[in-house]
């Protein structure tokens, strides 16, 4: 795994609570014989960091100023959730999931900030498979396929940085404003949430529908940028987006990614055929919840 400053490990924020044992009690209290009484089993929970630490959520949000959520261990009620074709159709599966582990019933899955959100979804694989991860990847260079062991319990958690590089500047309202290196613009930038997400995902399967190109590096902009030299007209955002140079738009997309906490899932690639290096992202297959047995 790579690292960065001010991370720790997210395996070391996952702390069983001791309040909730899964050894199975005998409901004896009548007198009568306990093997004739149905056994009760309490599902163990443990506490996961959140990248953000609660920093950027507003007040009336459950997670204002909350740096961890407690999860109950995955089940197989959480594995009928994984294999539930219409949820899968949907694009509700992990939504659902993190709504069935979430011990606060107010947390709402589409609310979490993205690293949040992917904190609990590997902390979640954790708890039901175990740490070790391992799936098949292709060599960016050659593209030649084998097979690669992660520890999940690994992962990085990153708490975003004000990158002076960048020339980020936090707002009070917890969006940054970030100075484009061409244009001179100071672009107010928000981090985005699981809803987010969806809404990126659905304009892209509509377009996709309607044999249009692929728009990424577009919609991404749009999805993140709340303002332009402190003009939040949508119009005028969408008219910097479409107009200023793409080395603008890259530097924007790299400053968010240094802005917003997450859970650092990169490791150093190595190719076993031709010898290339280079980080990449741990992917996320469908090895990811149903691992080999």
């Amino acid at each position: 795994m790579s690292t960065r400053n001010n991370q720790d490990r997210l395996g070391g924020a996952h702390d069983i609570h001791q309040d909730a044992p899964n050894l199975p009690t005998p409901e004896t209290n009548d007198g009568s014989d306990p093997t004739s009484k149905p056994m009760s089993f309490s599902t163990p929970t443990e506490f996961v960091e959140l990248p953000s630490k609660g920093k950027f959520y507003g007040e009336g949000h459950p997670l204002h100023g909350c740096d961890s959520v407690e999860i109950r261990f995955m089940t197989a009620k959480e594995e009928d959730i994984l294999t539930s074709k219409t949820l899968l159709k949907k694009g509700l599966v992990l939504d659902r999931l993190l709504t069935n582990v979430i011990v606060n019933r107010n947390i709402k899955p589409e609310s979490l900030l993205i690293g949040d959100k992917n904190a609990l979804i590997v902390a979640t694989r954790v708890t039901g498979y175990g740490p070790e991860y391992n799936t098949r990847m292709s060599c960016p260079a050659c593209g030649e396929s084998e097979e690669h062991s992660f520890d999940l319990g690994d992962a990085d958690v990153y708490p975003g940085v004000n990158d002076e590089e960048k020339s980020v500047t936090k707002t009070s309202s917890g969006t940054f404003i970030v100075k484009a290196p061409r244009t001179k613009a100071d672009v107010e930038i928000r981090l985005l949430t699981g809803h987010d997400e969806k809404m990126l995902q659905r304009v892209e399967e509509k377009r996709k529908r309607q044999n249009l190109p692929e728009s990424l590096a577009t919609t991404s902009l749009n999805s993140f940028i709340v303002s332009v030299n402190g003009v939040n007209d949508p119009s005028y955002v969408q008219s910097f987006v479409e107009n200023a140079p793409a080395a603008d738009g890259k530097y924007l997309r790299e400053a968010y990614k240094i802005i917003a906490p997450n859970v650092d899932l990169t490791f150093n690639f190595s190719c076993s055929a031709c010898d290339h290096e280079q980080p990449l992202e741990v992917p996320f297959t469908a090895d990811f919840f149903w691992p080999q047995r």
